[in-house]
């Protein structure tokens, strides 16, 4: 049985509640990444925050570049814990229509695991069925 902490990404960029969305923007442009967990400064995971929530939630409400990610973010977040099985992993993936999912140990971060780390780790079969059942719902970015 493979563990989520086998095949997650463990070196994760984050951001904290407080930066501004211009700041989460530029590095997810410089990092060429669509997503960021939003961190406390104790790396407490509080949210996530996406380009389109920069985009939907900031720009077209015309709200400053200086408003912090912890207001545009998705503070409900779904996770997994290092040492559950990639299965609970892609089980969450489907259930909650998402394509990454952040991992914590001991209720801190640690590292992040999306569809791609799945797709070079599990027999392409159930690869496709992932990717199938997460992208159903349209409009899925998470």
């Amino acid at each position: 049985m493979t563990l989520v902490r086998e095949i997650m990404t463990s070196e994760v960029a984050c951001v904290l509640d407080t930066a501004s969305s211009s700041a989460a923007a530029i590095m997810m442009r410089d990092m060429n990444v669509g997503a960021l967990p939003v961190i406390t400064e104790d790396r407490t995971l509080i949210g996530i925050i996406t380009d389109r929530d920069i985009v939907l939630n900031g720009v077209a409400r015309e709200l400053p570049t200086t408003t912090p990610v912890g207001e545009l973010g998705t503070l409900a977040v779904y996770s997994v814990k290092a040492d559950d099985p990639v299965s609970a992993a892609t089980d969450a993936m489907r259930e909650f229509q998402v394509r990454r999912l952040p991992v914590l140990e001991n209720n801190k971060l640690v590292g992040i695991i999306a569809q791609a780390d799945i797709a070079r780790n599990l027999p392409s079969q159930e690869t496709g069925d992932v990717v199938e059942q997460v992208s159903a719902s349209e409009g899925s970015t998470r």
